[in-house]
């Protein structure tokens, strides 16, 4: 059925509120989003805090590298909307015991983090989540990594290229399914990114995505919606 596709907010809900801020977070739970896709880095201090970029000069009043900013001088600057960068335990404590589904990226494919993924996952393991999280990274090695220190969990590979025999490829890395920037045939479980477009949303709906990652969650799920009503 065509609601088995899930809507993942792309950072929350960018459409309405700063990319990755809790509240943007918090809105998209009182909406019954069906998914929350974020991202984390590590800290100087070896603290896992929520962001898209490596630095924050982008999304945040301050400036320079996340990687060599401790907490304490990172909090010191604040998102748009005055919110300080969250935290991934910050986070973790807005969505625990919601039945949202978590995309958890693990930003290594720039900085590769000593031990993010150790920190992480005792981190997400330890939280009060209703759903299994989803880890996805641009970098196979990470995910490698995770798959050796809990193996049960969900990994999923991002990429913006072609995946040739992408289900024998999903098979032989131990992975869940992938993160594509453009659809393909024949693949058990597809997540594509970033979706804001209702033309290609449609035809993506209608072959079965497993989800649609869109910076407009409440756009998207009206089309599946109609679409759903009309089939």
């Amino acid at each position: 059925m065509l609601s088995q596709t899930l809507i993942f907010g792309h950072r929350g809900y960018p459409k309405k509120f700063p990319e990755n801020s809790l509240a943007g977070f918090r809105y998209a739970i009182q909406q019954q989003i069906d998914g929350l896709e974020f991202d984390v880095h590590l800290t100087k201090d070896q603290v896992p805090v929520v962001m898209h970029d490596e630095k924050i000069d982008r999304t945040s009043n301050g400036h320079g590298q996340i990687s060599q900013l401790t907490l304490a001088e990172l909090q010191q600057y604040h998102l748009s909307n005055g919110e300080k960068i969250p935290t991934l335990n910050e986070f973790l404590h807005v969505v625990a015991e919601n039945p949202v589904q978590l995309n958890l990226e693990l930003k290594t494919d720039q900085i590769h983090y000593p031990e993010i993924e150790q920190i992480v996952l005792k981190m997400v393991t330890q939280a009060p989540l209703v759903k299994p999280v989803i880890f996805s990274s641009f970098n196979l090695p990470t995910l490698k990594i995770c798959q050796q220190l809990a193996p049960h969990e969900q990994y999923c590979w991002l990429t913006k290229h072609h995946v040739a025999d992408p289900q024998k490829f999903i098979q032989q890395e131990h992975l869940a399914g992938l993160h594509l920037h453009h659809y393909q045939a024949d693949i058990a479980c597809q997540r594509i990114w970033t979706i804001d477009n209702s033309f290609v949303a449609r035809r993506l709906l209608k072959n079965h995505v497993a989800g649609i990652i869109t910076n407009d969650f409440e756009k998207i799920r009206q089309l599946r919606q109609t679409i759903t009503a009309a089939s």
